[in-house]
Parts: structure tokens; C-alpha cells; sequence
């Protein structure tokens, strides 16, 4: 039997709509084959999903929630194909119970939440009930989740934008510092809570970026290396979380805020979603 992988039932979900557990079963059933595969789900009843496929799922509705002791969070996203339906009550009524679902059962992962009954219903099953009554293709497929001595959470105005932050300590302070902080990546988008986060790759190609712009600019290729480290520099104190101006008050970088609250107060981990 061929190897079906996470990234093949992914793939088929993204082109149908469909179920992850139903694609699975579709991509097993067809030995990998995607049109046999789409093929089956039709024939299985999935004629909607599959029917518009072709279709972007770009709007849509974030929510991220902590639990009262703030020291777990999860945040949801789910996408449809129009800002009808992601603004309809039936539908931010719909995501809102996943992320409650998930939050009571600390749900770890995606395949975790998916799986959690709401009624008499998992989550696969009524996103999939959703996807019917809509006419929408729908995908819910971004899913995030922080334990940590300090979860704060934050949604963005209209709910496009979310994000969720993990701070090591549970001091004075750290839950107004988490909600700010959760503040700042949703308006400022970072790549990695501090430089040494950031990939290899990443790192790679902004160096390769800087050095084109100075060749560009007429500059001696014997200066390209070091005006591209420098440009590097830049690029991690505007796109890495701790080394970012705060928002509130450009005279402080993010880690000097969080050092006023606590001298040890650190990020551990955060996610931001946003729609489109």
C-alpha cells in the first residue's frame, strides 16, 4: 500500500474541502491517486466541497481565548469563501464553540480539536455540515496552542487578525505586559521572538537581498559582505519580536518593556493568524 503523509492528506483537503480523516481514507482507498481520490469523495457525498475546490477561502473569522487561570490559550482560524458568511452569527457562532471546545480540553492540536464533540458532533463533522449549508468552500486547517506561566491572547478588531503569546514567569504585571506584548505581534507582525530564532534560510536570503540592493546602489563588491551584515542588523531589530520598537513607546525596545515588569521576563512562544 502506498505511504499516505500528513502533507498528501493536507493537499487533497485544501483542493475538496473535505474531512482530514476523509481524505485519508479517499488517498488509502486510491492508493494516492488525488483525482481517484477526489473522485471518491464525490461519490461519498462530498460534491459541494469538491464542487468548489477551485474556489479561495481567504475570509473568514480568528479567535484566541485563555482559560481564567491564563495558562493556557488556543486560537482558531477558519476560512470561507466570502465576508458574508465569515460575519454571519451561524458561522462566528460555529467557530467561537470549536475554540471554547478546545479550550476545555486544552486541546494540543489540530487533529485533537477536530475530533472534540460539540453536541452531538465533532468538530470535522459539523465544519463539514457548515460547508453544505453554506454552499462555501471551508477550511479549518490553523490551529495553535501555548501552556505557559503566562498566556495572554489578543483579537484584532473584526476578528481578521489574532494572536497568542507564552511568557516564562506568572509575576505582577505579566498578564497587562502578555496583552500588550500579544498587541505589538498583531501590529507588527515579527518573524521570531529574537534573532537567534531565526532560521538559517531566512538569514541566508536577507543577506542575499542586502547584497543585491548594494550592488544595485553601485557599491564595491568588496563592500557587499559587510554593508549586508549591517543591513541584516536592521532587519532583525525591526522584524524579531524583543528587538522591535514597542508600540506604545519608541524610546523602549519590546525586551526593555517586558525587563520593567521583570528582569527575567521572556517570550517562550506566540502565533499570530491573520485572514487574506
Amino acid at each position: 500500500m502506498v505511504n499516505i503523509t500528513a502533507s498528501d492528506v493536507a493537499k487533497l483537503r485544501r483542493q475538496t474541502g473535505a474531512g482530514m480523516m476523509d481524505c485519508k481514507k479517499a488517498l488509502q482507498e486510491t492508493n494516492g491517486d488525488f483525482e481517484k481520490a477526489i473522485e471518491y469523495l464525490r461519490k461519498k457525498g462530498a460534491k459541494v466541497a469538491a464542487k468548489r475546490a477551485d474556489k479561495d477561502a481567504t475570509e473568514g473569522y480568528v479567535v484566541a481565548l485563555t482559560n481564567s487561570a491564563n495558562d493556557f490559550g488556543v486560537m482558531v482560524m477558519v476560512n470561507c469563501e466570502t465576508d458574508f458568511v465569515g460575519k454571519s452569527e451561524e458561522f462566528v457562532s460555529f467557530v467561537n464553540g470549536i475554540a471554547d471546545a478546545a479550550l476545555q480540553h486544552k486541546a494540543e492540536t489540530l487533529q485533537e480539536t477536530l475530533a472534540l464533540k460539540i453536541g452531538d458532533s465533532t468538530v470535522e463533522q459539523k465544519l463539514n455540515d457548515m460547508i453544505g449549508k453554506t454552499g462555501e468552500k471551508m477550511e479549518f486547517d490553523t490551529y495553535a496552542a501555548i501552556n505557559a506561566a503566562t498566556v495572554a491572547a489578543y483579537n484584532h478588531i473584526g476578528n481578521k487578525i489574532g494572536t497568542l503569546v507564552g511568557l516564562n514567569k506568572n509575576v505582577e504585571g505579566a498578564a497587562e505586559a502578555g496583552h500588550d506584548i500579544a498587541m505589538q505581534i498583531a501590529a507588527m507582525n515579527p518573524v521570531a521572538i529574537d534573532k537567534d530564532f531565526v532560521s538559517d534560510e531566512v538569514i541566508q536570503k536577507e543577506l542575499e537581498i542586502g547584497k543585491e540592493l548594494a550592488r544595485q546602489e553601485g557599491k564595491p563588491e568588496a563592500m557587499l559582505e559587510k554593508i549586508s551584515q549591517g543591513r541584516l542588523v536592521k532587519f532583525f531589530k525591526e522584524n524579531t519580536l524583543l528587538n522591535q520598537e514597542y508600540i506604545k513607546d519608541s524610546k523602549l525596545s519590546v525586551r526593555d518593556y517586558l525587563q520593567k515588569t521583570d528582569k527575567d521576563l521572556v517570550v517562550t512562544k506566540f502565533y499570530r493568524f491573520a485572514l487574506g
